[in-house]
């Protein structure tokens, strides 16, 4: 059995195998259209969503599964009933659980419990899912990982600490704009050290916008305020001011470079609308993508 909590607990292979799959299921929706034929798929969501809940509520559909949705205020994980329960229970029903929470422990628990493969579709940590559709997207468009110089401005939150651990196994160069205070985990940091001897990958981080966005490929971007810091908003609007993407920023990138933001976004606030809307955005091509690594990861994971 095996679990998506992580994207470190894969291999460049697995990954690369997932995301060839989801390739090929967005070129011919017909592959794969009854892998979980039979199935029955749980989505138990402790936070608000739309791109994840609708990746994975369609994509279990169009893959042949029977779906049930769980929203916050049934389940309340740990509050309501014991995690452990909840994982005992849902083992007993389905055949896959696709959980999104506020506590990445809850997530590592609910999968030490559970006897069905766990997806995680959203931690306070980590959020593999949407670094999987982000690294569809740069591949579809530019190409070879490892040939990219990609430029994430912002928060080092969930997406951030998911795009550190795809580009440190798979390759690649990611410089990281996030101001001090608001960096990654050090232990994160230092455990990708491992997996950059052996795919070459370079993380580099700076307080300088200018810097890192300098012949960049690809520009990043995500909320300064995500969920469940919403306490912290006027505190970090200050802190963020100057970690915007707009039109001098994307200048000093390459001309033919692309913007991507995990949505939702507040406009004005880490992007402007005349860049998320731009020529250069692939926002909502990214959106979409989420789609195809849904369907990607329920069938790889159902699959092994």
């Amino acid at each position: 059995m095996s679990h998506f909590v992580s994207l470190k607990y894969f291999s460049s292979q697995e990954i690369n195998e997932m995301l060839d799959l989801a390739a090929q299921m967005k070129k011919d929706p017909k592959i794969s259209k009854s892998a979980l034929e039979g199935k029955s798929v749980g989505l138990l969501f402790e936070k608000a969503s739309l791109r994840t809940k609708t990746a994975f509520y369609l994509g279990a559909q169009q893959l042949g599964a029977k779906v049930i949705y769980y929203s916050p205020q049934e389940v309340k994980l740990g509050q309501r009933e014991e995690i452990a329960d909840v994982a005992r229970t849902l083992s007993m029903y389905l055949d896959v659980v696709v959980v999104r929470t506020f506590s990445h422990g809850n997530i590592m628990k609910f999968s030490e419990i559970s006897s069905i493969p766990v997806v995680n579709a959203l931690s306070d940590l980590t959020h593999p899912s949407q670094a999987l559709a982000d690294i569809l997207t740069i591949r579809e468009i530019k190409g070879n990982l490892k040939k990219l110089k990609v430029a994430y401005i912002g928060d080092g939150n969930n997406v951030c600490n998911s795009l550190i651990y795809a580009f440190s196994i798979l390759g690649g160069n990611l410089h990281l704009a996030i101001p001090k205070g608001y960096r990654p985990y050090r232990s994160i940091l230092d455990e990708v050290k491992s997996y950059h001897r052996i795919s070459g990958a370079k993380i580099k981080i700076t307080d300088l916008v200018l810097k890192a966005v300098e012949d960049a490929d690809v520009l990043y971007t995500d909320v300064w305020t995500s969920m469940g810091e919403e306490k912290e908003k006027g505190k970090r609007k200050k802190a963020f001011k100057n970690f915007r993407i707009d039109d001098k920023i994307l200048s000093k990138a390459k001309e033919d470079a692309i913007v991507m933001h995990c949505l939702p976004a507040h406009r004005g606030e880490e992007i402007t609308s005349s860049v998320i809307d731009g020529k250069s955005s692939v926002v909502f091509q990214q959106a979409e993508n989420r789609l195809y690594t849904a369907k990607a990861i329920l069938a790889y994971i159902l699959k092994k």
